[in-house]
């Protein structure tokens, strides 16, 4: 990250902030407008946003099909997720530092899918359930990759 000589963009943090609480309050605004209403979501719900946040964020964070994504905010090249942020001190570090960390873009992402949900549900149910069943199946490929790997591990002891 930034050493002692590189000015952190403070004023850069405050204007994503502000954009991000302008943003969720106008949705705030269009759902009342249109009679949304956010209290209609359950448990599952929670979960299912959850798991489409983490798979969103992951991938805007760390996959080569969203580098060019990163590419204008890191240092070097965009490629496989490792990218560090430009050390600029102004809005294009702030942004780096967002879009590379995945718990930071995490929190964009659940607004955003959140929103989508409320204002437009039919695309965000179909939007946010088809990212946590990617998500899902995230998990589920790792997990079948271990038990592969400790399977033929045990395997090869007993030989």
């Amino acid at each position: 990250m930034a050493d002692q000589t590189t000015r952190r963009p403070y004023t850069a943090y405050a204007g994503i902030m502000g954009a991000f609480a302008g943003g969720l309050a106008a949705a705030g605004v269009l759902a009342h407008a249109f009679d949304r209403d956010p209290r209609e979501h359950n448990a599952l719900d929670l979960f299912v946003l959850g798991a489409a946040t983490f798979k969103a964020a992951r991938t805007i964070s760390s996959d080569e099909v969203t580098s060019f994504m990163r590419e204008p905010f890191v240092e070097g090249h965009a490629h496989g997720g490792d990218e560090d942020p430009l050390e600029t001190g102004d809005l294009r570090q702030a942004i780096g530092e967002l879009v590379t960390c995945s718990r930071c873009i995490g929190t964009w992402v659940a607004a955003g899918l959140g929103t989508t949900q409320i204002l437009a549900p039919r695309f965000g149910r179909i939007l946010t359930w088809s990212l946590a069943a990617a998500g899902v199946n995230d998990w589920l490929q790792a997990g079948f990759a271990a038990l592969t790997n400790k399977a033929n591990e045990l395997e090869q002891r007993t030989e």
